[in-house]
């Protein structure tokens, strides 16, 4: 039996490792410790400050907020 591939998210973050060179959670401790709370406040932040692209942002940001990180 094989484990089905993740949805949503979760599913970007071997791309986003892979590209950026950083685990998950210095992304989401980033996110956490930011001022900024709102969604798109931080995906802008993300893509402006840390050079992210838009999908990789909004999937890091929704995941870390969907977790209760901010």
């Amino acid at each position: 039996m094989t484990t089905p591939a993740p949805n949503g998210p979760v599913s970007y973050f071997p791309a986003i490792e892979k590209k950026y060179g950083q685990p998950i959670a210095h992304w989401q401790e980033l996110i956490r410790s930011s001022p900024l709370t709102k969604h798109m406040e931080l995906v802008a932040w993300l893509k402006a400050e840390h050079g992210i692209g838009h999908g990789h942002a909004n999937a890091l940001v929704k995941h870390t907020l969907d977790e209760g990180g901010k």
